[in-house]
Protein backbone atom coordinates (compact mmCIF):
# COMPACT_ATOMS: atom_id res chain seq x y z
CA UNK A 1 0.00 0.00 0.00
CA UNK A 2 1.13 3.46 -0.74
CA UNK A 3 1.54 6.15 1.86
CA UNK A 4 0.54 9.25 1.00
CA UNK A 5 1.24 13.01 3.25
CA UNK A 6 -1.28 15.34 1.77
CA UNK A 7 -0.26 18.99 3.54
CA UNK A 8 -2.92 21.56 4.07
CA UNK A 9 -1.93 25.26 4.69
CA UNK A 10 -5.38 26.75 6.21
CA UNK A 11 -5.76 30.60 6.94
CA UNK A 12 -9.14 31.71 7.39
CA UNK A 13 -11.11 28.83 5.20
CA UNK A 14 -13.86 28.10 7.44
CA UNK A 15 -16.36 28.24 4.39
CA UNK A 16 -14.73 25.52 2.25
CA UNK A 17 -12.43 23.68 4.85
CA UNK A 18 -14.64 21.24 5.58
CA UNK A 19 -16.07 20.20 2.01
CA UNK A 20 -12.21 20.40 1.25
CA UNK A 21 -10.94 17.88 3.88
CA UNK A 22 -13.60 15.55 2.73
CA UNK A 23 -12.83 15.48 -0.60
CA UNK A 24 -9.69 14.72 0.33
CA UNK A 25 -10.54 11.77 2.30
CA UNK A 26 -12.78 10.10 -0.51
CA UNK A 27 -9.15 9.68 -2.20
CA UNK A 28 -8.27 6.91 -0.01
CA UNK A 29 -8.54 3.00 -1.22
CA UNK A 30 -7.31 -0.41 -0.23
CA UNK A 31 -3.73 0.54 -2.39
CA UNK A 32 -3.81 4.32 -1.01
CA UNK A 33 -3.75 5.15 2.60
CA UNK A 34 -3.72 9.05 3.91
CA UNK A 35 -1.87 11.50 6.52
CA UNK A 36 -3.59 14.45 5.96
CA UNK A 37 -1.60 17.50 7.67
CA UNK A 38 -3.65 20.46 8.16
CA UNK A 39 -1.39 23.54 9.41
CA UNK A 40 -3.15 26.57 10.48
CA UNK A 41 -1.83 29.54 9.94
CA UNK A 42 -3.30 31.34 13.03
CA UNK A 43 -6.92 31.85 11.81
CA UNK A 44 -8.71 34.65 13.03
CA UNK A 45 -12.07 32.97 11.81
CA UNK A 46 -13.46 29.31 12.96
CA UNK A 47 -11.33 27.54 10.94
CA UNK A 48 -8.69 25.89 13.61
CA UNK A 49 -12.13 24.97 15.26
CA UNK A 50 -13.64 23.31 12.40
CA UNK A 51 -9.85 21.49 12.06
CA UNK A 52 -9.63 20.30 16.25
CA UNK A 53 -13.88 18.49 15.08
CA UNK A 54 -12.19 17.12 11.71
CA UNK A 55 -9.50 15.57 13.85
CA UNK A 56 -11.60 14.00 15.99
CA UNK A 57 -13.80 12.03 13.65
CA UNK A 58 -10.62 10.75 10.82
CA UNK A 59 -7.82 9.17 12.55
CA UNK A 60 -5.71 10.29 9.18
CA UNK A 61 -6.00 14.05 10.39
CA UNK A 62 -2.67 15.05 11.98
CA UNK A 63 -2.82 18.94 12.90
CA UNK A 64 -0.45 22.05 13.50
CA UNK A 65 -1.28 25.38 14.92
CA UNK A 66 0.59 28.59 14.61
CA UNK A 67 0.52 31.18 17.26
CA UNK A 68 1.39 34.03 14.98
CA UNK A 69 0.12 34.30 10.98
CA UNK A 70 3.41 33.16 9.42
CA UNK A 71 2.30 32.40 5.23
CA UNK A 72 1.56 29.61 3.42
CA UNK A 73 5.16 28.76 2.91
CA UNK A 74 5.51 28.89 6.74
CA UNK A 75 2.54 26.34 6.98
CA UNK A 76 4.16 23.59 4.28
CA UNK A 77 7.23 24.38 6.29
CA UNK A 78 5.89 22.92 9.28
CA UNK A 79 3.45 20.27 7.19
CA UNK A 80 6.49 18.69 5.67
CA UNK A 81 8.55 18.46 8.50
CA UNK A 82 6.20 16.16 9.98
CA UNK A 83 5.06 13.59 7.31
CA UNK A 84 5.59 10.62 7.12
CA UNK A 85 4.22 9.18 3.74
CA UNK A 86 6.26 7.55 0.25
CA UNK A 87 5.22 11.04 -1.23
CA UNK A 88 4.35 14.15 0.02
CA UNK A 89 1.41 16.45 -1.98
CA UNK A 90 0.49 20.08 -1.40
CA UNK A 91 -3.79 20.79 -0.92
CA UNK A 92 -4.89 24.17 -0.95
CA UNK A 93 -7.92 24.24 1.59
CA UNK A 94 -9.91 26.68 -0.76
CA UNK A 95 -11.35 24.40 -2.74
CA UNK A 96 -9.76 25.28 -6.10
CA UNK A 97 -8.12 22.02 -6.82
CA UNK A 98 -9.98 18.76 -6.98
CA UNK A 99 -8.13 16.14 -4.66
CA UNK A 100 -8.73 13.27 -7.44
CA UNK A 101 -6.66 14.61 -10.04
CA UNK A 102 -3.84 14.20 -7.27
CA UNK A 103 -4.65 10.14 -7.42
CA UNK A 104 -5.52 9.74 -10.63
CA UNK A 105 -3.00 11.64 -12.50
CA UNK A 106 -0.15 12.96 -10.28
CA UNK A 107 0.52 9.92 -8.23
CA UNK A 108 1.06 7.88 -11.20
CA UNK A 109 4.82 8.46 -12.00
CA UNK A 110 5.70 8.86 -8.90
CA UNK A 111 4.42 5.01 -7.65
CA UNK A 112 6.27 3.95 -11.36
CA UNK A 113 9.23 5.32 -10.35
CA UNK A 114 9.40 7.51 -13.14
CA UNK A 115 9.45 10.87 -11.50
CA UNK A 116 11.14 12.29 -8.39
CA UNK A 117 8.28 15.60 -8.19
CA UNK A 118 5.07 15.67 -10.59
CA UNK A 119 3.30 18.91 -11.02
CA UNK A 120 0.18 19.81 -11.80
CA UNK A 121 -0.60 22.48 -15.00
CA UNK A 122 -3.98 24.52 -15.16
CA UNK A 123 -2.65 25.78 -18.41
CA UNK A 124 -2.30 22.16 -20.02
CA UNK A 125 -5.49 19.99 -21.01
CA UNK A 126 -6.72 18.60 -17.78
CA UNK A 127 -10.54 18.88 -17.27
CA UNK A 128 -12.86 21.30 -16.29
CA UNK A 129 -11.30 25.17 -16.18
CA UNK A 130 -13.26 28.12 -14.14
CA UNK A 131 -13.01 31.39 -16.66
CA UNK A 132 -11.40 33.80 -14.60
CA UNK A 133 -8.72 37.13 -14.95
CA UNK A 134 -6.94 37.78 -18.14
CA UNK A 135 -4.06 39.43 -16.74
CA UNK A 136 -3.98 37.07 -13.72
CA UNK A 137 -3.15 34.59 -16.05
CA UNK A 138 -0.85 36.83 -18.14
CA UNK A 139 1.19 36.91 -15.02
CA UNK A 140 1.10 33.58 -14.29
CA UNK A 141 2.43 33.08 -17.76
CA UNK A 142 5.07 35.54 -17.40
CA UNK A 143 6.36 34.40 -13.85
CA UNK A 144 6.49 30.86 -15.38
CA UNK A 145 8.12 32.23 -18.56
CA UNK A 146 11.17 33.96 -16.33
CA UNK A 147 11.34 30.96 -13.92
CA UNK A 148 11.91 28.68 -17.00
CA UNK A 149 14.74 31.35 -18.26
CA UNK A 150 16.27 31.03 -15.37
CA UNK A 151 15.54 27.05 -14.41
CA UNK A 152 16.19 25.56 -17.87
CA UNK A 153 13.17 23.78 -17.39
CA UNK A 154 10.09 24.24 -19.73
CA UNK A 155 6.80 24.14 -17.28
CA UNK A 156 3.63 25.38 -17.78
CA UNK A 157 2.35 26.75 -14.90
CA UNK A 158 5.04 27.16 -11.78
CA UNK A 159 2.64 29.09 -9.64
CA UNK A 160 0.41 26.13 -9.52
CA UNK A 161 -0.18 24.73 -5.69
CA UNK A 162 -0.36 20.94 -7.20
CA UNK A 163 3.34 19.69 -6.57
CA UNK A 164 3.51 16.01 -5.26
CA UNK A 165 7.37 15.21 -4.28
CA UNK A 166 8.89 11.63 -2.57
CA UNK A 167 9.53 12.05 0.36
CA UNK A 168 12.97 12.08 0.92
CA UNK A 169 13.00 14.83 -1.87
CA UNK A 170 10.88 17.49 -0.12
CA UNK A 171 12.11 16.86 3.36
CA UNK A 172 15.79 17.45 2.13
CA UNK A 173 14.71 20.84 1.04
CA UNK A 174 15.48 23.73 3.16
CA UNK A 175 12.83 26.34 2.76
CA UNK A 176 12.82 29.74 3.53
CA UNK A 177 10.06 31.53 1.83
CA UNK A 178 7.10 32.19 4.60
CA UNK A 179 4.23 33.40 2.12
CA UNK A 180 3.49 32.42 -1.67
CA UNK A 181 7.18 32.98 -2.86
CA UNK A 182 7.01 29.56 -1.97
CA UNK A 183 6.66 28.60 -5.10
CA UNK A 184 9.08 29.68 -7.44
CA UNK A 185 11.66 29.01 -4.29
CA UNK A 186 10.31 25.18 -4.71
CA UNK A 187 10.83 25.50 -8.40
CA UNK A 188 14.36 26.79 -8.28
CA UNK A 189 15.40 24.06 -5.78
CA UNK A 190 13.78 21.50 -7.53
CA UNK A 191 15.68 22.24 -10.77
CA UNK A 192 19.37 22.62 -8.96
CA UNK A 193 18.79 18.99 -7.65
CA UNK A 194 18.46 17.74 -11.27
CA UNK A 195 15.32 15.84 -10.60
CA UNK A 196 13.06 13.98 -12.27
CA UNK A 197 10.16 15.96 -13.22
CA UNK A 198 6.86 15.66 -14.88
CA UNK A 199 4.21 17.60 -15.47
CA UNK A 200 0.23 16.75 -15.72
CA UNK A 201 -2.81 18.72 -16.79
CA UNK A 202 -5.31 19.10 -13.96
CA UNK A 203 -9.02 20.76 -13.34
CA UNK A 204 -9.30 24.02 -12.09
CA UNK A 205 -12.07 25.74 -9.90
CA UNK A 206 -10.36 29.43 -9.44
CA UNK A 207 -12.35 31.67 -6.60
CA UNK A 208 -12.54 35.52 -7.53
CA UNK A 209 -11.44 37.81 -4.51
CA UNK A 210 -14.59 38.78 -3.30
CA UNK A 211 -14.88 34.76 -2.37
CA UNK A 212 -11.91 34.98 -0.73
CA UNK A 213 -8.43 34.30 -3.30
CA UNK A 214 -5.45 35.60 -1.37
CA UNK A 215 -2.88 35.99 -3.37
CA UNK A 216 -2.51 39.96 -5.26
CA UNK A 217 0.53 42.02 -6.97
CA UNK A 218 2.98 42.14 -3.64
CA UNK A 219 3.07 38.40 -4.21
CA UNK A 220 3.67 38.79 -7.91
CA UNK A 221 6.39 41.10 -7.29
CA UNK A 222 7.76 38.79 -4.59
CA UNK A 223 7.85 35.60 -7.51
CA UNK A 224 9.72 38.16 -9.81
CA UNK A 225 12.52 38.74 -6.17
CA UNK A 226 12.44 34.96 -5.70
CA UNK A 227 13.08 33.95 -8.97
CA UNK A 228 15.84 35.93 -8.94
CA UNK A 229 17.26 35.10 -5.36
CA UNK A 230 16.75 31.22 -5.86
CA UNK A 231 18.25 30.70 -9.38
CA UNK A 232 20.48 33.75 -10.40
CA UNK A 233 23.52 31.72 -9.67
CA UNK A 234 23.05 28.72 -11.52
CA UNK A 235 21.22 30.22 -14.60
CA UNK A 236 22.39 29.32 -17.87
CA UNK A 237 25.49 31.05 -18.73
CA UNK A 238 23.13 33.67 -21.47
CA UNK A 239 21.07 34.24 -18.51
CA UNK A 240 23.98 35.41 -16.21
CA UNK A 241 25.51 37.12 -19.06
CA UNK A 242 22.24 39.53 -19.22
CA UNK A 243 21.95 40.26 -15.57
CA UNK A 244 26.00 41.07 -15.67
CA UNK A 245 25.18 43.53 -18.21
CA UNK A 246 23.19 45.09 -15.78
CA UNK A 247 26.02 44.61 -12.88
CA UNK A 248 28.61 46.09 -15.14
CA UNK A 249 26.70 49.01 -16.16
CA UNK A 250 25.85 50.13 -12.87
CA UNK A 251 29.15 50.00 -11.83
CA UNK A 252 30.72 51.97 -14.86
CA UNK A 253 28.14 54.42 -13.95
CA UNK A 254 29.28 55.05 -10.01
CA UNK A 255 33.51 54.52 -11.79
CA UNK A 256 32.11 57.89 -14.08
CA UNK A 257 30.20 59.53 -11.35
CA UNK A 258 33.36 58.81 -8.99
CA UNK A 259 35.94 60.04 -11.30
CA UNK A 260 33.80 63.35 -11.93
CA UNK A 261 32.83 64.39 -8.38
CA UNK A 262 36.77 63.78 -7.67
CA UNK A 263 38.25 65.72 -10.80
CA UNK A 264 35.48 68.54 -10.17
CA UNK A 265 37.09 68.55 -6.44
CA UNK A 266 40.34 69.35 -7.84
CA UNK A 267 41.78 65.74 -7.82
CA UNK A 268 44.55 65.06 -10.43
CA UNK A 269 43.24 62.56 -13.21
CA UNK A 270 45.47 59.78 -12.22
CA UNK A 271 44.31 59.41 -8.89
CA UNK A 272 40.72 60.43 -9.69
CA UNK A 273 41.21 57.04 -12.32
CA UNK A 274 42.45 54.94 -10.10
CA UNK A 275 40.15 55.32 -7.52
CA UNK A 276 36.60 55.77 -9.39
CA UNK A 277 38.33 52.24 -10.71
CA UNK A 278 38.38 50.93 -7.56
CA UNK A 279 35.44 52.11 -6.47
CA UNK A 280 33.61 50.92 -9.35
CA UNK A 281 35.22 47.40 -8.96
CA UNK A 282 33.90 47.17 -5.26
CA UNK A 283 30.72 48.09 -6.26
CA UNK A 284 31.17 45.21 -8.63
CA UNK A 285 31.98 42.72 -6.37
CA UNK A 286 29.46 43.53 -4.12
CA UNK A 287 26.43 43.31 -6.52
CA UNK A 288 27.80 40.26 -8.18
CA UNK A 289 27.40 38.68 -4.45
CA UNK A 290 24.29 39.43 -3.76
CA UNK A 291 22.39 39.57 -6.80
CA UNK A 292 24.10 37.34 -9.44
CA UNK A 293 26.38 34.55 -7.79
CA UNK A 294 24.94 33.63 -4.21
CA UNK A 295 26.83 30.55 -3.34
CA UNK A 296 28.33 28.65 -1.15
CA UNK A 297 32.45 29.87 -1.19
CA UNK A 298 34.34 28.03 -2.47
CA UNK A 299 37.34 30.01 -1.30
CA UNK A 300 37.64 31.98 1.95
CA UNK A 301 37.06 35.74 1.91
CA UNK A 302 40.44 36.81 1.90
CA UNK A 303 41.59 34.40 -1.16
CA UNK A 304 38.58 35.16 -3.13
CA UNK A 305 39.24 38.86 -1.96
CA UNK A 306 42.93 38.40 -3.84
CA UNK A 307 41.29 35.96 -6.87
CA UNK A 308 39.22 39.30 -7.90
CA UNK A 309 41.75 41.28 -7.46
CA UNK A 310 43.90 39.43 -9.68
CA UNK A 311 41.53 39.21 -12.00
CA UNK A 312 40.83 42.80 -12.03
CA UNK A 313 44.16 43.79 -12.70
CA UNK A 314 44.69 40.55 -15.33
CA UNK A 315 41.37 42.45 -17.04
CA UNK A 316 42.69 45.85 -17.03
CA UNK A 317 45.93 44.66 -18.55
CA UNK A 318 44.06 42.77 -21.27
CA UNK A 319 42.06 46.36 -22.10
CA UNK A 320 45.47 48.40 -22.38
CA UNK A 321 47.29 45.59 -24.57
CA UNK A 322 44.15 45.29 -26.96
CA UNK A 323 43.83 49.25 -27.25
CA UNK A 324 47.58 49.46 -27.55
CA UNK A 325 47.69 46.90 -30.49
CA UNK A 326 45.33 48.26 -32.18
CA UNK A 327 46.20 51.94 -31.91
CA UNK A 328 49.71 50.67 -33.41
CA UNK A 329 47.91 48.82 -36.76
CA UNK A 330 46.09 52.23 -37.25
CA UNK A 331 42.82 52.01 -36.07
CA UNK A 332 41.51 54.77 -34.18
CA UNK A 333 41.02 55.46 -30.88
CA UNK A 334 37.59 55.13 -30.31
CA UNK A 335 37.08 51.62 -32.51
CA UNK A 336 40.25 50.90 -30.18
CA UNK A 337 38.76 51.70 -26.54
CA UNK A 338 35.60 50.30 -27.90
CA UNK A 339 36.97 46.83 -29.36
CA UNK A 340 39.03 46.48 -25.92
CA UNK A 341 35.54 47.40 -24.04
CA UNK A 342 33.80 44.52 -25.42
CA UNK A 343 36.48 41.76 -24.58
CA UNK A 344 37.38 43.65 -21.03
CA UNK A 345 33.36 42.87 -20.62
CA UNK A 346 33.57 39.20 -21.34
CA UNK A 347 36.52 38.55 -19.69
CA UNK A 348 35.19 39.93 -16.64
CA UNK A 349 32.39 38.03 -16.53
CA UNK A 350 34.13 34.35 -17.45
CA UNK A 351 36.65 35.82 -14.84
CA UNK A 352 34.26 36.04 -12.63
CA UNK A 353 32.07 32.95 -12.82
CA UNK A 354 34.99 30.29 -13.41
CA UNK A 355 37.68 31.91 -11.00
CA UNK A 356 36.10 34.06 -8.52
CA UNK A 357 32.76 32.43 -7.37
CA UNK A 358 33.51 28.81 -8.94
CA UNK A 359 30.14 26.81 -8.42
CA UNK A 360 30.16 22.87 -9.43
CA UNK A 361 26.74 21.78 -10.06
CA UNK A 362 25.22 18.94 -7.41
CA UNK A 363 25.09 15.97 -10.13
CA UNK A 364 21.44 14.00 -10.17
CA UNK A 365 19.89 13.83 -7.21
CA UNK A 366 19.62 10.38 -5.56
CA UNK A 367 17.80 8.97 -2.73
CA UNK A 368 19.13 9.34 0.49
CA UNK A 369 19.44 5.90 1.13
CA UNK A 370 21.67 5.66 -2.12
CA UNK A 371 23.53 8.67 -1.62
Amino acid sequence: MTKLSIVVPCYNEQDTLENCIDAVLQIADETLSLEVIIVDDHSSDNSFQIIKELAQKHQEILFYHHEKNMGKGAALRTGFKHATGDFVAIQDADLEYDPNDIKEKLLGPLIANKADVVIGSRFLSGGLHRVLYFWHYMGNRFLTFLSNMFTDLNLSDMETCYKVFRRDVIQSITIEEDHFGIEPELVAKIAAMRLRIYEVGISYSGRTYEEGKKIGVKDGVRALYCIFRYNAHRAPLPVQLIIYTFIGGIAAVVNVLTFLGLFSCGVGPAISAGMAFSIGAIVNYLLCISILFRHRAKWSSPVELLIYILVVLTVGTIDVAITSFLLKWGATAYFSKSTACLFVFLFNFLGRKFMVFPEEGPGPWKPQSQA
